[in-house]
């Protein structure tokens, strides 16, 4: 073969290497950074953001609040924060929504699939939803929202609610945790209130449990609406009965700001979301 004829195989060839070997750069190049990221210190700057606004992390073990810190650091350098309508983005607001959303790492590690971006809002954000009414007819509708988890890969927060959510640690309303919740849920396809598992813990009884407190819930509800008496507030909110991702997103809330009281109540739901996460919240405090 003369050179000629040569240097064309060759760059086939080079061609076909690099291409075999690009869907293991991306990957191997991520656990290098990742590798590097966790030798460095977490900021002071970042230690005293958490301090005066996340007062959830102070409870946690040393070790796991060093294991978070490691998350917190990774979430930063890994997400990109957009500010909507205004909104700056600086360091107070990176750290206090990534360490929230990092509680739901803490004991399962690693990420948030397919998570591409955070949004982020001064305040409560309107969007405009279609609904098919009677006979098919599609009606436009706003609703406004403290935060949203779109399938396609964007978390969209109010920066004054996920203030709120972080500002009162036992009132068991989160957005941040509300919304990554419904992000683990996503992950391998659209919410449905069965995020992945793992592979010890069956989807069979995690059905049976959480299937039995949605509908024990919307009973609950429904009897309320008619007027059959005042079943009381209860501990899960109302909000939770409307579809099983919405149930799954206001237990997990339950789960990291009132655990002492979603486990004395709820103990079998508390065991699901314990071996979900990994973690055990009621023994923080």
């Amino acid at each position: 073969m003369d050179e000629g004829a040569l240097a064309p195989t060759l760059l086939l060839i080079a061609l076909s290497l690099v291409a075999l070997a690009w869907p293991l750069a991306g990957p191997l190049h991520r656990r290098w950074r990742r590798s590097r990221l966790a030798r460095q210190p977490f900021p002071p700057a970042w230690r005293a953001i958490l301090r005066r606004r996340v007062p959830l992390v102070q409870r946690l073990p040393a070790d796991q609040r060093l294991r978070l810190l490691k998350l917190v650091q990774r979430f930063i350098a890994e997400v990109p924060f957009i500010g909507c309508a205004g909104q700056a983005i600086d360091d107070e607001v990176r750290v206090t929504i990534a360490a929230q959303a990092c509680l739901l790492l803490l004991g399962r590690g690693g990420g948030f699939e397919g998570l591409r971006e955070v949004l982020v809002y001064p305040g409560a954000f309107a969007v405009d939803r279609v609904h098919a009414g009677a006979a098919g007819v599609q009606h436009e509708r706003r609703e406004v929202l403290a935060g949203e988890a779109h399938g396609r890969g964007a978390v969209v927060l109010s920066w004054q609610d996920a203030l709120e959510g972080a500002a009162d640690p036992d009132d068991g309303r989160n957005v941040v945790i509300h919304e990554f919740a419904h992000r683990l849920d996503q992950d391998h396809g659209a919410a449905n209130g069965a995020p992945w598992l793992g592979p010890k813990q069956g989807y069979e009884e995690w059905s049976r449990v959480l299937g039995a407190e949605f509908a024990a819930l919307r009973a609950r509800v429904d009897a309320h609406t008619a007027g059959a008496g005042d079943p009381g507030p209860g501990l899960i909110s109302p909000y939770g009965a409307s579809d099983p991702a919405e149930f799954f997103a206001v237990v997990c809330e339950l789960y990291f700001e009132r655990p002492a009281d979603l486990k004395r109540e709820h103990p079998a739901l508390y065991e699901q979301l314990r071996r979900l996460y990994r973690t055990d919240p009621a023994a923080w405090s």
